[in-house]
Order: structure tokens, then sequence, then C-alpha cells
């Protein structure tokens, strides 16, 4: 039987700073990929002209619609029969090719997720990187999961082809991913993890800009968990400890904002309570972050608010918007 062929997918919008790093990583691999597609994404910079200097890089452009989009429009274009995905601010290590299509050799394996790294100094962008370390521990000793991200993604294209590819009603990076690998694992197809696939990725690096996408997520959430209400008690990536934490956030928020209107100290006492309840149901991930990374762990429990805080607003409108406010074809 010959060797499975590979193509690897990079949508982009407006990169053309970061994507030259993440073509040079992608034409520089231990085993060259068969082709390797940019989807310009209706960029207004120069992305595409920089993604056609590199050779046997083939560019498709389109008006913007999204990375889902994006992703289907290289997939559809692609002639091979594994497709990777990965993003143009990251940049493969030099075996990821290989690392990402070994699970492959697994007929049964339908698709495979790999990992993020990060050299980065900024402690906020090192408590994310722990984030990720942390949802990694727990996929390790999975022979199966069902939520794979982009940024490091194998499928086998026959069958991202039949289910559909990726919703394209979701408009931004958000949890399209998610649900693509929420539908592939409800059918019965195997995805597994690649520990070794590693890409380098420059986390958000502030306070406000790693709100603003755990809001983000938390909102698109919503959208999913319509068409896939029963991940909302489990998935292979999520620890439920952070399910608990949404609820303590959303009871702390409600409370104090309460106690404090109403001049009332037993609501503000419960609030804080609350908030308390909720930084110690992350002692785990305490203790990991004492042996990997200590000095993450003078801002963890501010981050760890701020996450619960971001995703619960932004689930409880999302909730409100896709559940309450869209019509029923949205459910489909």
């Amino acid at each position: 039987m010959p060797p499975e062929t590979v193509s690897v997918i990079v949508p982009v919008r407006n990169g053309a700073a970061s994507l030259p790093n993440c073509l040079r990583a992608l034409t520089q691999q231990t085993r060259p990929p068969d082709e390797i597609i940019v989807v310009d994404d209706g960029s207004g910079d120069d992305s595409a002209a920089v993604a056609r200097q590199f050779t046997g890089v083939t560019v498709l452009a389109q008006p913007p619609a999204g990375p889902a989009a994006a992703r289907n429009r290289g997939a559809a274009s692609a002639g091979s029969d594994i497709l990777l995905f990965t993003d143009a601010d990251c940049i493969p290590a030099p075996d990821w090719v290989a690392q990402m299509i070994a699970p492959f050799a697994g007929p049964e394996v339908a698709g495979a997720r790999g990992v993020y790294r990060s050299r980065q100094p900024q402690l906020t962008a090192r408590f994310v990187q722990q984030e990720y370390q942390d949802r990694y521990d727990r996929l390790a000793g999975l022979s199966r999961i069902d939520f794979v991200d982009t940024y490091s993604a194998g499928y086998r294209r026959d069958l991202f082809l039949a289910a559909g590819g990726f919703d394209a009603r979701f408009p931004s990076a958000s949890v399209e991913d998610q649900e693509l690998s929420f539908r592939l694992a409800a059918q019965g197809c195997r995805l597994v993890f690649a520990p070794n696939a590693v890409v380098e990725h420059q986390h958000n690096r502030t306070l406000g800009r790693y709100a603003r996408r755990k809001f983000n997520i938390g909102y698109w959430k919503a959208r999913l968990l319509r068409r896939h209400p029963a991940k909302a008690g489990r998935d292979s990536h999520t620890p439920q400890r952070l399910k608990v934490q949404l609820g303590l956030a959303a009871l702390a928020g409600g409370l104090l904002a309460l106690g404090g209107l109403g001049r009332r100290p037993r609501l503000v006492g419960g609030g804080l309570l609350a908030g308390l309840a909720l930084l110690l149901t992350e002692f785990p991930f305490y203790l990991k972050l004492f042996r990997r990374d200590r000095p993450v762990l003078l801002i963890a429990p501010v981050l760890v608010v701020v996450r619960a805080a971001a995703l619960a607003l932004g689930l409880a409108l999302g909730t409100l918007r896709f559940w309450l406010l869209t019509d029923e074809t949205d459910r489909h």
C-alpha cells in the first residue's frame, strides 16, 4: 500500500507578519507535506503576497468568511489523503508533520490533535501555556478523545468532507474546531492525542486580551452546546472543576452585586465566600504550577477569577442569543 499523502492547510487573515515563520517551518519539515495550501480570508494586508513568495505553496483567496470557511475551502481543494491544519501565527516543529501523521498508521484513526508550546517570558502567557499543559495531562491517558484544536490538527480527508467540514456559522476563531470533533466523535470516529506534534505559539500576553479571548469562547460555546447539549456534562478536554467555577463565578457576581446595591453585608459576605471557593477549586492546578513554573503562582488566582468570570459572562450572553433569540434553524 503506498504511503498516504499529506496536505497542510493554513487559513490567514492579516497575518503577513507571522505567516513567513509558519511557512518557513512547513517547508523545512523532516517529512515534507505533499502540498501546502494557504487560504487568504479577505486580508487587508500582504498575506497572500507573502505566501506566494514560498515555493510550492498554493494560495487561495476568498472574501472574509472566517477561519472555518477558509479551512473548508482549503480542504475542498486539497488532493491528499490526510489533512493537517495549523494557524498562521504558529511555528510547527521540524518533525510536526511526521508526528501528526504517525497515528494514522492505524486505519481506525480518523483524526489527531497535537500541542502548543511557548517560550514567552510574560507571566500571563506562561499561565496560558500551563493551562494547556493541564489539559494535555488529561488527554495523555486517553485512548480516544473528542476535542481537537485546529492549531495542530489532522483528519482523514474523506471523513472530513463526508462530515461537511467545519461549521462556517462560527465567523471567528472560537469553538468551531470543538464542534467538528464533537460531531465526528458522536459518529464513532476515533480521534487521538499526539503529544509530540508541537507547534510554537505566542499566547495572550495581557490580562485584557486573555479576558476577551475567554469571553469569546464562552459566547460561542453557547451555540456549540445548542447543537451538542450532552457536552455540557463532560468532554475529554475540559476539567470538571472549571464548570463548577463558572457556577461559583456567577453566584459570587450576583451576590456581590445584590449585596452592594442593597447594602446587605450578608450577601456581600456570601459573594466573597463563593469567590474563595472558586479559588480553592483550582488547588490541583496550583500544585502543578508549584512544580512547573512557580512565578506564575503570583498571578494565577487573579487569572483564575478572570477566566471564570469572562467565560460565565460570555456563556450567559451567548445563551440569551442562541437559545432564546435565534430561530430553530440554528439547532441543526
